[in-house]
């Protein structure tokens, strides 16, 4: 017997989503279009194409080869963007399910929300931030905007991506200046699985790298508790085990208590649209804006002291600084080398450069660099005899 005559029909993406998602979800069918309208979709939903289009982008291959955090410390084990990006996306979707929301939606804004980072982790952002202080400075998060709007160049008729308006509002909020409406549930959830991905595994690859230990790391509550829980299930573990299984436990439980908190507040709100999703953000007179998806008191002080740790000990610790320095002075070199020569830009940035200006196309093109890559151009361009 075939699916057709045991009666059942595959279901579009429409009844799909009419059937699984909540009322206070992004539907694709409310979606507000593109800038460059495009006929539908046979199969996919506008989301579905966003995703795919951010995946068959240059700058999604390249986080592969761009740092997350520890510049210039060669091996396999820790971090790049590209398994960040993963890692944070596999969060936001079990975040998603459980509170009904349009996984499509999630995985698009998690799949893009570090495409705007520089190589060199936040060493090479904060490299460029400096060189174009006058130019309006940088940030990877309006740098993923440029690229989605007018730097990837793969479809006929328009430049960019041309992603969903909800894509690019998602992204222009991040940039934090007012120029976005206030993020739907989606957004916030891709957000909040950010924070939990890095504040763990930032901890993982640090402990990794010998620069802190795990008994140092459950010196702070979150990960105390963490620690108790995994020993009252598996009972006394060591070494890596040890590690694996309380940075397991204390995802899982952020992931756990996020969901609760989430659930009792739109609960409590009676978030039953976007539209009051949207009305809860603005807040009311009297009433403080907030996010609905947002940790519990509690869990939020254990993250704050975590990453104030991690602050201290690791990202300005004495050896992450030493292998930065020299890295932001090779960037700050190779920008200046361009900015006199621009015409050894590809033909792109070249044509850019008369409508935006000589630093902010240099920009873009060291911004665009995988670490290696930079590392060789530098060679290539600077090195004694070249």
């Amino acid at each position: 017997m075939t699916p057709a005559d045991s009666g059942w029909s595959r279901p579009d993406w429409r009844t799909r989503e009419s059937l699984l998602l909540a009322p206070w979800a992004m539907h694709a069918v409310d979606s507000a279009g593109r800038h460059h309208p495009e006929p539908p979709h046979q199969f996919r939903s506008p989301y579905q194409r966003d995703r795919d289009r951010i995946v068959h982008s240059a700058a999604f291959r390249r986080l592969a080869h761009k740092t997350q955090v520890f510049t210039g410390y060669h091996g396999d084990y820790h971090r790049s963007r590209l398994t960040h990006t993963l890692e944070v996306t596999s969060i936001a979707r079990t975040l998603a399910r459980a509170l009904a929301l349009n996984e499509d939606l999630v995985e698009a804004l998690a799949l893009a929300h570090d495409i705007g980072h520089p190589p060199l982790g936040h060493a090479g952002e904060d490299t460029l931030a400096e060189l174009l202080r006058d130019e309006g400075g940088f940030s990877h998060n309006a740098q993923a905007l440029r690229i989605m709007e007018l730097l990837e160049s793969r479809y006929p008729g328009f430049p960019g991506l041309n992603l969903s308006r909800e894509v690019l509002d998602a992204q222009a909020t991040r940039k934090k200046d007012g120029s976005a409406p206030p993020p739907l549930l989606e957004a916030q959830v891709v957000d909040a699985a950010d924070s939990i991905a890095y504040d763990t595994h930032d901890a993982d690859d640090a402990i990794e790298l010998g620069l802190v230990t795990l008994e140092e790391l459950c010196g702070l509550p979150l990960v105390a508790e963490a620690a108790a829980r995994v020993g009252e299930r598996h009972g006394s573990l060591a070494g890596v085990e040890a590690r694996r299984a309380i940075l397991h436990e204390l995802v899982d439980r952020q992931v756990a208590e996020l969901i609760r908190e989430s659930r009792a507040t739109i609960d409590e709100l009676g978030v039953d649209s976007v539209a009051r999703v949207r009305d809860v953000f603005r807040g009311s007179a009297g009433t403080p804006g907030r996010r609905i998806v947002a940790h519990a008191p509690t869990i939020a002080a254990g993250k704050r002291q975590l990453e104030r740790f991690l602050f201290e000990r690791v990202y300005r610790s004495d050896r992450v600084l030493a292998v930065r320095v020299p890295a932001q002075r090779q960037l700050t070199e190779l920008f200046d080398w361009y900015v006199a020569r621009p015409d050894r830009m590809p033909a792109g940035y070249r044509q850019r450069a008369e409508a935006f200006g000589v630093r902010r196309s240099v920009a873009d093109y060291l911004a665009g660099m995988t670490d290696r890559y930079l590392e060789f151009d530098h060679a290539r361009r600077l090195a004694p005899g070249s």
